[in-house]
């Protein structure tokens, strides 16, 4: 037990519940420790770190606010490790993006970068049903918008579509990074520019190079899937670099 949790104690002036938040972090590192394995009870804890049952609550609590514990009351209760939610991780970055501020094409110079990437790795991953599933994500999106709602959530199956490839790339970095662009993207983009008219030439590029993808997907030709994709977020980048001169004109319009 000692050895799984050395390293607590530290030159630097850290709160006591802060360094055993980090030594279960490391020990979670180390020993490769998984989802769903409990750690040690409360008086273990305050045995081990020589610290106040106040101490070892206050640490608990700060590893159950990160996601990384779960607490269960009762006789065979206590904290258990638990895989981080994606959608805690993503509420956390978003917000610190919110005071920076990024545009959409801002976005789009990371996801030029990796939407290729994913697309080719999930290529050779997609089964039936996911071709299905992006099928019927593409083909939400055929007909024009008869209102600002559909046309909201045609936008969202548009990024539904990049989620699922995220899903199925097999690399968790990339996965993290492809989903949180498109988080991105609604929180600042969607969300924001659903008011102005209707590119519909940027829906039908969509459109269009979603349904020459899926092609490419069935035949697993993934030079042509890198081909498509990163054609696909050039065009894209380029409407949103439009969206933005729009958005930009409507604001000074409204300040005369």
């Amino acid at each position: 037990m000692d050895t799984q949790f050395s390293g607590i104690n530290s030159t630097k002036r850290v709160k006591r519940a802060d360094q055993i938040v980090e030594s279960v972090k490391r020990w979670v590192v180390v020993e490769g420790i998984q989802a769903g394995d409990k750690l040690p009870n409360e008086k273990a804890l305050m045995e081990l770190f020589e610290c106040s049952k106040g101490t070892v609550r206050e640490a608990l609590k700060s590893l159950e606010v990160q996601g990384l514990i779960t607490v269960k009351t009762g006789p065979n209760g206590g904290a258990i490790l638990a895989e981080v939610p994606y959608e805690l991780a993503s509420d956390m970055l978003r917000n610190f993006f919110h005071f920076q501020h990024p545009t959409g094409p801002d976005i789009y110079q990371l996801r030029k970068l990796v939407e290729p990437e994913i697309a080719v790795l999930a290529s050779v991953h997609l089964n039936a049903t996911d071709l299905d599933e992006l099928s019927r994500l593409t083909e939400l999106c055929a007909e024009p918008a008869q209102d600002i709602e559909q046309r909201l959530q045609q936008r969202i199956a548009e990024l539904d579509f990049h989620n699922h490839l995220a899903d199925r790339c097999g690399n968790p970095l990339l996965r993290f990074v492809g989903r949180f662009l498109n988080d991105l993207i609604k929180d600042l983009v969607i969300f924001k520019k659903v008011q102005l008219p209707e590119q519909r030439e940027f829906s039908k590029a969509n459109l269009e190079y979603h349904r020459k993808l899926l092609c490419a997907f069935k035949t697993q030709d993934t030079v042509k899937v890198h081909q498509l994709m990163a054609e696909h977020m050039r065009s894209a980048e380029a409407f949103n670099i439009e969206l933005e001169a729009q958005l930009s004109q409507g604001f000074l319009t409204r300040q005369d």
